[in-house]
């Protein structure tokens, strides 16, 4: 089959020109394809999904009237070779294996822009689109996963007795190497951190107008510069509202503080920009609220859910209704 007849087939049912019976056939494929799999498919269970729809496209096909038969035909057995040959490629990529530096870390959606790192008078900065994260190993032995949506700078080569790193925007993961003789120190807008030989998560998305320090190992002092400094233990957290200029020191739950890492979407009492942020970082997406719905205190897990699902389900949760776009979801009020 020609690939410019495909070609054009396709561009026509974008367009919305196809005869019934064209588009017909390409809906039916793609609703067919919209119930994903969150476990892995061997290339037999493949084959036999594809050779189940193709067998459904071809029984769509209707009799048509004699002077518009071949061309009837011509164009959906067109739409099924592509569709199918699509179909191969989907599932490969829906299935094919994670890899990752960190066990059990899941990949993000799609085909996004890759992090970027560049070098500048000895000073290195970091910055990942969403649906992106980033490993970076210091020449210090120190580790740090960062987030996606989120920008980090870092000397090059460590001088002096301090090691200091600016979380400029966003969320990371950081593993500071013991050095007694050397502070690890964070600074995330006008929170300092300061550790030795200790991990912890610090969350600093402008929008949401709250940073927080999360210890899962180790001690750390947080300082401001309007409220008294605070020492964490482990599995406690210090909250800085910007507005407020508050420092709050509470505990909280390892998983729902790490889990990103593993690209789940923990929630627990999230307002709707917490949850905004988390989608639009899990699957590199922008979510669009058009409700009158904007102060939420939503609650649920979400670990291999697609994106669909996971919008549904809070949907549901706060009766909304939505459309998902390429790359835009809109949320807006249940009619």
């Amino acid at each position: 089959m020609e690939q410019e007849t495909i070609r054009k087939l396709l561009e026509r049912y974008n367009e919305g020109q196809c005869t019934p019976e064209e588009a017909a056939i390409i809906d039916e494929w793609f609703d067919s394809i919209g119930d994903q799999y969150t476990s892995p498919k061997n290339e037999q269970e493949v084959q036999a999904d594809l050779s189940a729809v193709q067998r459904a496209l071809m029984k769509q096909i209707q009799p048509a009237p004699r002077r518009l038969m071949r061309r009837s035909w011509y164009y959906a057995a067109a739409a099924v070779t592509v569709l199918v040959a699509a179909g191969a490629w989907f599932f490969q990529q829906r299935h094919q294996p994670a890899t990752s530096d960190i066990p059990g870390q899941q990949p993000l959606a799609g085909n996004l822009a890759k992090p970027t790192s560049t070098i500048d008078d000895g000073v290195v900065t970091v910055n990942t689109p969403k649906g992106s994260r980033e490993n970076i190993l210091l020449e210090d032995g120190s580790r740090i996963v960062l987030n996606a949506a989120s920008r980090i700078r870092y000397p090059q080569h460590f001088t002096g007795n301090h090691r200091d790193i600016y979380l400029e925007e966003g969320e990371a993961w950081f593993e500071a190497a013991p050095g007694a003789a050397n502070s690890f120190t964070v600074h995330a807008g006008n929170v300092t951190t300061v550790a030795l030989g200790t991990t912890f998560n610090i969350r600093a998305y402008t929008h949401e107008q709250q940073i927080t320090v999360a210890l899962l190992s180790g001690k750390v002092k947080v300082t401001t510069a309007s409220q008294p400094s605070v020492i964490l233990q482990p599995s406690e957290q210090a909250s800085y509202d910007l507005r407020s200029l508050q420092l709050v020191k509470t505990v909280f739950n390892t998983e729902a503080v790490t889990g990103w890492q593993k690209g789940y979407l923990i929630f627990k009492d999230a307002s709707y920009e917490q949850v905004r942020t988390g989608i639009e970082n899990r699957f590199g997406v922008t979510i669009i609220n058009q409700s009158d719905k904007k102060d939420w205190t939503y609650t649920g897990n979400f670990r291999e859910e697609t994106l669909a699902n996971v919008i549904e389900t809070i949907c549901l949760t706060e009766s909304l209704s939505y459309t998902i776009g390429k790359d835009t979801v809109i949320l807006k009020n249940k009619q």
